[in-house]
């Protein structure tokens, strides 16, 4: 017993805790752990495209073509077995990625054999176990499901588990009845909610796969709604359902009546089913995104999210902090100023003391301070004070502040104070009085005064300077007790009747590569909007010297008075909004993405950007970053810098390209090809071509599709945002449709007149001749869409597809020659057919370029 309360009060000895964590495992919860080899090839069978042709495989079986349907297998298995491996070669590449982000944590553990010592270590949240005594701060996630032994002025975040946006206090200093909600416990906090504000410690409970987190998302799940791109893909995929169902059923219908026939026009009813789905989207879509997730993963960005690759593609806004991401967020004290502008070493001393003794986050503000006096040779002696309390910092008050008490009988500082530093407004709020250095006097604040400090802020921010506030009120002893029980205490009783001293000035370089950068992403359609809790004027100073546009400026307190409609008219019209609050950020994307119909990204690394990192399209932060930004970050920058985006942007630009390329490939030449079936059908008293040779066509050019997921893209398109859009799709297939059916009947009408090939007889000539035409046309067709510009002439596809055009040609013009023809129903092809079939596409290039020209005229746009 008393080795556990020992073990209870000073934390796990590393023996004991390396036991712990080979018996629970890495501390993982199931939303975040790698899937599995077999949910992937679950997840890579059960697609849509796919399960079409499942059915129409066994369609085929119970219709006794068994060789139709094992060929729809083989379809079904290298589609299935080529997504399986790219995704499980993504998901072990994203594995290796994500080691690379650390979410350190503290911990209190026990070392030493004879004596024993506690010691506070950091260590990586895979690497808690239960037992541990962890300490947190602002910005930190719960790495675990904890029992809290001590907290003051603790406020948590329950958002990732209750969807709900607002923070609710915890104390450890409460007994909880047992019929209290699970999540209203207020001396429990759960795994994946985190610290607003406050301080505290507690005992790990249960970790990894046995959190309530793990066990809730077990049942219910976690999944991020479906972007625009999916939603068009599922509307495609009913249209396509529909499509199919009224073609088969007229193919059916048809070839029935002529052929009375009833497996025959079965099977060939199926076959022409099969030839409409486009069964290697699926495989293009992840190939895509998998590319460029490893893409960008030599550019040291570690993609969380496939699927915000593409989202960065379509993206039209950024939304950035400006410190860290236009800056170099290394802050350097530059001065200690009255309220007159001059130095005064008092100043100096109290926000030092300030800085010194809280206990919460440290930010970069106050190592500057810090560094400045112990660089300068200041002798403040902080060893004389003793800390009674701390009010933390939170976003709301935008201050901290510290009690503290002289030892010593000091004749100047004796006695107990209250010590605050933070952003000037607020501090101003919560002043009485000023110290006026020059006549060593504390006078009431006046409204000269309060304009004359406003007035030196300006100034200093349009130098560059960021500024904070120091007051001081000195307290009575029995005027506040120690909070030892970190109790809520109501700060409006000691935060007020204070006395302002003077401001801190801090100078944060802007960085050399923001400038080039942002003008990088406008050159492509990025506009760069800045949403930070800094000043107006020295946000306003950063982005004028980076090259944002000032001319539409507002801050947070002055959107607060707009109503709705001059809100949202407001956020799209301004490109920097200062001192927001984290929900005015939320509000800010939300409305941008709603009412401007944008595709937004944010960048963010801190506490306050947490809400808008979750509303965001895009949600960047940084490895530097508090935990909570980077757990709800889609991407993590392993350096912050702009250009990276810059090329997240050309990836991701590049995969939807690549992925409209096919899918509209696809559907027109599938679409072209069964509408010339239907013609051919109702002409001839025989099947165009058979079952067996339809699926191994389609077969033959749906694998060699798959080299679009290698292909570039016309420098144009890289410049600008696209999006998915339904109506687009459908538009494009009327235009360009017909010009394949135009080809077939140009063919048809060849081998009608020319070979007279419209006999039983001549039935095998025109299956081999018909099968040559519609493999190379659906071959070639890609060089006639994977472009605005004249194929081969003004722009020549990536090696991969002309590797896979030429390899692709090859089979389809030689199967016939081959046994494996004859077996098929193929005979042998006069040249001059090949020299027709070579006038012949020459003329479909001709006439589909000046339809696309058209086209583009009309739409003002191509892919």
């Amino acid at each position: 017993m008393k080795g556990s309360i020992f073990q209870f009060c000073a934390g796990l000895s590393f023996t004991e805790a390396d036991r712990r964590l080979r018996e629970n495992g890495p501390n993982v919860p199931l939303e975040y752990s790698f899937p599995r080899w077999w949910h992937l090839l679950w997840n890579s069978l059960f697609h849509p495209f796919i399960i079409i042709l499942i059915v129409l495989s066994v369609l085929s079986f119970i219709t006794c073509d068994s060789p139709n349907g094992f060929i729809m297998l083989i379809l079904v298995f290298i589609s299935v077995t080529l997504r399986f491996y790219q995704e499980y070669s993504s998901s072990k590449a994203a594995m290796k990625l994500s080691e690379f982000v650390k979410c350190p944590i503290k911990v209190q553990r026990c070392a030493g054999r004879v004596v024993q010592k506690e010691l506070v270590v950091q260590v990586d949240q895979r690497d808690v176990v239960p037992g541990d005594i962890v300490i947190f701060e602002p910005g930190d996630l719960f790495p675990g499901d904890i029992r809290l032994l001590s907290s003051k002025q603790l406020v948590v975040s329950q958002a990732s588990l209750t969807g709900e946006s607002w923070t609710t206090d915890k104390t450890a200093e409460i007994r909880e009845d047992h019929s209290t909600p699970l999540l209203d416990l207020k001396n429990i906090c759960f795994m994946g909610t985190n610290v607003v504000s406050g301080t505290g410690t507690g005992l790990v409970i249960s970790t990894g796969s046995n959190t309530y987190m793990s066990t809730m998302f077990s049942k219910v799940g976690k999944k991020k709604p479906p972007d625009e791109f999916e939603k068009g893909l599922r509307r495609i995929f009913y249209l396509l359902i529909s499509v199919i169902l009224a073609v088969v059923t007229i193919m059916f219908v048809i070839n029935y009546t002529t052929s009375l026939n009833l497996s025959q026009s079965v099977l060939f009813a199926i076959s022409v089913a099969s030839a409409l789905n486009p069964q290697m989207l699926p495989l293009i879509i992840n190939t895509c995104l998998a590319k460029g997730a490893l893409a960008m993963a030599k550019d040291r960005c570690i993609v969380k999210s496939l699927t915000s690759i593409r989202d960065m593609g379509s993206m039209d806004i950024l939304c950035i902090d400006k410190t860290g991401s236009l800056t170099m967020n290394h802050a350097i004290m530059v001065n200690h100023l009255d309220c007159r502008g001059l130095p005064q070493e008092k100043i100096l001393r109290y926000a030092f003391l300030n800085s010194y003794f809280k206990s919460d986050q440290k930010y970069p503000l106050d190592d500057a301070i810090l560094a400045f006096v112990y660089s300068n040779g200041f002798r403040f002696q902080p060893s004389k004070w003793r800390k009674i309390d701390e009010i933390p910092f939170d976003f709301i008050r935008r201050r901290v502040s510290v009690i503290l008490e002289t030892e010593g009988g000091h004749s100047q500082f004796f006695g107990r104070f209250l010590l605050t530093k933070g952003a000037l407004l607020e501090v101003l709020r919560v002043c009485s009085f000023i110290e006026n250095f020059d006549k060593d006097e504390i006078s009431p604040f006046s409204s000269d005064d309060y304009q004359r400090i406003l007035n030196l802020s300006e100034d200093l921010s349009n130098e560059g300077l960021r500024v904070i506030a120091v007051a001081i009120r000195k307290l009575e002893m029995p005027q506040i007790c120690e909070t030892s029980n970190g109790s809520k205490r109501e700060e409006e009783d000691i935060e007020r009747d204070m006395v302002f001293i003077g401001l801190i000035t801090f100078f944060d370089p802007p960085k050399d590569s923001a400038k080039q950068a942002l003008w990088r992403l406008s050159e492509k359609g990025v506009k760069a909007k800045v949403l930070t809790g800094d000043s107006l004027s020295l946000t306003t100073r950063v982005c004028r010297e980076v090259g944002i546009s000032t001319t539409h400026v507002i801050t947070g307190p002055e959107l607060e008075q707009l109503d709705q409609n001059t809100f949202h008219e407001t956020v799209q019209r301004a490109t920097v909004l200062a001192r927001l609050t984290p929900i005015q950020k939320q509000r800010v994307v939300q409305s941008l993405q709603t009412i401007g119909n944008h595709v937004v990204g944010f960048l963010g690394d801190g506490v306050n950007d947490s809400l808008a990192l979750d509303a965001a399209n895009v949600s960047i932060s940084v490895d530097s970053g508090v935990a909570i930004a980077k757990d709800m970050a889609d991407i993590i920058l392993l350096e912050k810098d702009l250009n990276v985006l810059v090329a997240g942007v050309e990836h991701g630009r590049l995969s939807f390209g690549n992925t409209m390329k096919y899918l509209k490939m696809s559907v027109i030449a599938n679409l072209g090809s069964v509408i010339s079936l239907l013609i051919a059908t109702l002409l001839f008293k025989y099947e165009p071509l058979t079952s067996r040779q339809l699926l191994t066509q389609n077969f033959i050019y749906s694998v060699g599709q798959i080299a679009l997921a290698w292909d570039k893209m016309d420098e144009e398109y890289v410049k600008t945002p696209h999006k998915s859009s339904e109506r687009g799709l459908s538009m494009f297939m009327l235009w360009n449709a017909p010009v394949c059916t135009l080809c077939d009947v140009a063919t048809l009408l060849f081998l009608w007149f020319y070979y007279k090939a419209y006999t039983d007889v001549t039935q095998k000539f025109f299956h081999s001749a018909w099968f040559i035409e519609g493999l190379l046309l659906q071959t070639l067709i890609i060089h006639l869409i994977r472009t605005e510009k004249i194929p081969f002439i003004q722009d020549v596809a990536s090696w991969p597809v002309i590797f896979s055009t030429v390899v692709t040609s090859a089979i389809g013009i030689a199967l016939p020659f081959t046994p494996i023809g004859k077996v098929m129903g193929f005979s042998l092809i006069p040249l001059s057919y090949f020299g027709f079939l070579v006038l012949l596409f020459l003329g479909y290039f001709t006439v589909g370029q000046v339809v696309k020209r058209l086209y583009i005229l009309v739409y003002k746009k191509w892919l």
